[in-house]
């Protein structure tokens, strides 16, 4: 998001960049191909919930949104108090928080295993710290919230499977987390949905749900 952008960046976004002459990296246009998890959690009855950190909001939202099986992606904020769940103070870089989305899914039909492979592979890049494409930040940083023992098992067996294959090239900086999720402001719901010509939605966000889409098209809806 253009916060966290220096204002010369700035105005490069809403000029330069928006025509299209910086382009976003290859990371955001291709997935990178990743084993499914060895070891996943078993269907169930019943919606359950996932908690996701990987950059802005906006385009975790806009991948997850197009996998089969879940039911809903809300925005928010995780790893924080609720007194300072908001935007003006989560981009002031203080607050702990990190910019994250909760999924709803049907286990029955997406697996939890699934949506991490998703969320390594295409989702985010797991190798950047504290940053994500030109969002730079603690609160951009890449981080798991298991919502319960099982999830937070199998997301440990899951980075520890991927640090041996080594897929990315670099060292995987995700990190399991606790905290709570606090919805994001009204505005940041459904943001790539409902701005699909923004500048940043078109550069960033776009590339990344083509690649979903292209790389899981038995996922996508």
């Amino acid at each position: 998001m253009l916060k966290t952008i220096a204002p010369a960046a700035a105005i490069l976004v809403g000029g330069v960049f928006a025509l299209g002459l910086i382009t976003p990296p290859a990371s955001a246009e291709r997935a990178v191909p990743i084993p499914a998890p060895a070891h996943d959690m078993p269907a169930a009855k019943g919606l359950q919930t996932a908690v996701f950190a990987g950059g802005c909001f906006w385009g975790m939202e806009a991948v997850f949104e197009q996998v089969k099986g879940v039911q809903s992606v809300t925005s928010g904020y995780a790893g924080g108090t609720a007194a300072t769940a908001n935007y003006e103070a989560v981009s002031s870089e203080t607050t702990g928080h990190a910019e994250a989305i909760k999924i709803t899914y049907d286990p029955a039909r997406v697996s939890y295993g699934t949506l991490l492979r998703v969320y390594f592979s295409v989702a985010h890049d797991p190798t950047q710290l504290d940053r994500q494409g030109p969002d730079s930040g603690p609160s951009y940083r890449s981080a798991i919230f298991p919502q319960n023992a099982q999830q937070r098992a199998v997301a440990a067996a899951y980075i520890a499977q991927l640090k041996k294959a080594n897929p990315f090239g670099a060292p995987i900086v995700t990190r399991l987390e606790t905290g709570q999720f606090y919805p994001a402001e009204g505005y940041h719901q459904d943001f790539f949905r409902r701005n699909p010509a923004h500048p940043y939605i078109v550069h960033w966000d776009k590339p990344k749900v083509a690649a979903f889409r292209a790389a899981f098209p038995t996922l996508a809806r």
